[in-house]
């Protein structure tokens, strides 16, 4: 076994922003891009950008939402499905997606609840062969008299949408469009193309290739951040492969020095990511600035990016107003390998403009950073197609207000 290679927190942060292209030259395709991260984690909410379309902004700048529209709608290089969440994924990674809409782990009660509306099932599928793709609301349950689906939320009662969902985790079903947020649901013999991939994984293969993919779009990883990336929690012996790949010599540990300090835990880079750091070059690389979705794949697990970052994000979505503390959907800002504030923005679509209802800085943030903050907003605004930004002048940084108001 070899010895360990020693790095330095700088350098973990470092490379786990460069591995998820938010540094160094800008990627300049959206497919190369997605391939690199995983998936693009998909959200309804548009009070500035759903996360699929601004996940990339914030690696390839300002482009047109519409070449992402066209790989998934009309290419079928995508389509939707579960990763660490509701994802967009890749069609060529459909043998990694396969063995969970084969074996989902389903409750008992939901299994019992769709062994029990068979007719539903067999309803639902029989009208999408006949009259596909649809969308929930054209499927109807007249004549069928379902066991009713009762929860505590707001799916309770509703069958169709819980028998879609199903369907859909179950691989039978897929999402063949969308009317605004609204899906089209179609068989997924019919949404697929030909060249999908059909190829069966062994459990043993497609933890080999998820977990090497996880950890090279992370960085540098410890067993469990891998086990919450990509296809998160779907790594069984996921202990025993990273030993397999220590003694093939496909990774490595790495040991992180925080001044006399040792972070706990075991630490893996993969091979062929150590000339990044051997060479030094990610220390060579100009600094980004850039806005970041609530969703987006760097801050996605959050105990991660409070260790890494030491920077504490939670969405507040669902917050009441008046005990939110920095607003309804907020956007970390990135500045080279450091996370140094939020924005809190909303986009009136109808009249053009971007609003910034605030800018908070992290304690020890770059003072000078507030020109490179501004130009981050500015590029938003114009992927935005935003003509005009107004931003709350009482709720700025006073060290970056003359460089966001000129």
């Amino acid at each position: 076994m070899t010895s360990p290679l020693i790095i330095s927190p700088a350098q973990v942060r470092r490379l786990a922003v460069l591995k998820q292209h938010l540094s160094g030259p800008r990627p300049k395709e959206i497919l190369p891009l997605v391939r690199d991260l995983g998936c693009l984690q998909i959200d309804p909410i548009r009070a500035v950008e759903r996360p699929q379309y601004l996940i990339p902004f914030s690696r390839l700048g300002p482009y047109d939402p519409a070449q992402l529209d066209q790989l998934l709608w009309r290419d079928k290089q995508l389509f939707e499905y579960w990763a660490h969440c509701a994802s967009l994924v890749l069609t060529e990674d459909y043998p990694l997606h396969r063995p969970m809409m084969r074996a989902y782990p389903w409750s008992a009660r939901t299994r019992d609840w769709i062994q029990q509306n068979a007719p539903l099932k067999r309803y639902v599928l029989n009208r999408l062969r006949r009259d596909g793709p649809l969308l929930s609301r054209h499927l109807e349950e007249d004549g069928i008299h379902p066991q009713a689906w009762v929860s505590r939320g707001w799916t309770s009662g509703r069958n169709i949408s819980r028998m879609l969902d199903f369907l859909w985790i179950g691989g039978k079903i897929m999402v063949a469009g969308r009317e605004g947020i609204q899906k089209k649901w179609d068989l997924a013999e019919r949404v697929l193309p030909a060249w999908t991939p059909r190829r069966p994984l062994t459990e043993s293969q497609l933890v080999r290739v998820a977990a090497q993919r996880a950890l090279r779009s992370l960085g540098v990883a410890t067993p469990r951040q891998i086990n919450q990336h990509f296809l998160r929690n779907r790594y069984p012996n996921l202990p025993r492969v990273l030993a397999a790949f220590e003694a093939e010599g496909l990774i490595q540990r790495v040991q992180i020095k925080d001044g006399n300090t040792l972070w706990p835990g075991n630490w893996f880079i993969h091979t062929d990511d150590c000339s990044l750091l051997a060479n030094h070059s990610i220390t060579q690389l100009p600094n980004r600035t850039t806005l970041l979705s609530p969703f987006d794949n760097l801050i996605c697990d959050r105990v991660r990016t409070e260790l890494l970052f030491d920077f504490h994000f939670r969405i507040e979505i669902y917050v009441p107003p008046a005990k939110r503390q920095y607003g309804y959907y907020v956007l970390p800002i990135l500045h080279g390998d450091e996370l140094i504030g939020r924005l809190d923005p909303q986009m009136d679509r109808e009249n053009g403009l971007l609003t910034v209802n605030a800018v908070y800085a992290e304690q020890g943030a770059p003072k000078d950073a507030g020109r490179a903050v501004a130009a981050a907003v500015h590029d938003l605004a114009t992927f935005l197609r935003a003509t005009k930004i107004n931003y709350n002048r009482q709720r700025i940084p006073s060290s970056w207000k003359k460089a966001l108001l000129t």
